[in-house]
């Protein structure tokens, strides 16, 4: 129960987190990185309302994975 309790916290302190940016797209690549981020916030979304907080846990992951790489590369500013 208390790692339940963990991921459900962390989930959404990660989902409020990257909710508070602003992706902006600065090619064609970065608007498909942006779209894959915007997917995996929505699927974090979709399994925490389920109660499935390993895989909204692991999907806010994701999104921040993309959004770093995306950065790193220069195809997104946030």
């Amino acid at each position: 129960m208390e790692t339940k309790e963990e991921l459900k916290k962390e989930t959404e302190k990660w989902l409020s987190k990257i909710n508070e940016k602003k992706l902006t797209a600065k090619t064609e690549k970065g608007e498909e990185f942006k779209k894959n981020i915007e997917a995996y916030i929505s699927d974090s979304k979709h399994f925490t309302e389920k109660g499935d907080f390993v895989r909204a846990f692991e999907a806010v992951i994701w999104a921040w994975a993309f959004l770093e790489i995306s950065e790193d590369l220069k195809l997104l500013e946030t």
